[in-house]
């Protein structure tokens, strides 16, 4: 596929995430869209379904190969994806990213940033905390 195709099918990924649409992105990814092709923003399409609360987006592209740890770069749209969900408390999208290999404890700019443990309890999110916790996330080390 060239690389003109790979960009339309990626617009149409992202529409169909961005309207909440299963069946179309179901149909986009069979048709050839790469599901860790990120936007001309750098927001990839698995971040874009987390932020928003779409586990089963969430679900139907980590099913094609995109993985649970890649962090976005897009302007305003910037973390990982289980950073993304647990800030707004999307504990269903949490629960799928956790099922697919998310590590609880990653955090977001590349190792430096909040881990979604912070995120959800700075929400405040405890149902998504009490689910990170039950998967190992832990808290950070205080420095003295």
């Amino acid at each position: 596929m060239n690389q003109r195709q790979q960009k339309k099918l990626s617009h149409r990924l992202f529409e169909a995430i961005l309207v909440g649409d299963n069946a179309r992105v179901s149909a986009v990814l069979r048709a050839g869209a790469d599901p860790e092709r990120a936007n001309s923003e750098g927001t990839t399409p698995l971040y874009e379904a987390s932020v928003n609360g779409e586990a089963e987006i969430a679900r139907l592209l980590l099913a094609a190969g995109a993985s649970p740890d890649t962090e976005s770069s897009g302007l305003g749209a910037d973390g990982t994806p289980l950073c993304a969900a647990a800030c707004w408390g999307h504990t269903e999208t949490v629960r799928e990213l956790l099922a697919h290999g998310a590590d609880p404890n990653l955090r977001e700019d590349h190792g430096t940033g909040w881990s979604p443990l912070e995120w959800a309890l700075k929400g405040p999110h405890p149902e998504t905390a009490d689910l990170l916790t039950t998967a190992g996330a832990t808290p950070r080390e205080r420095t003295t």
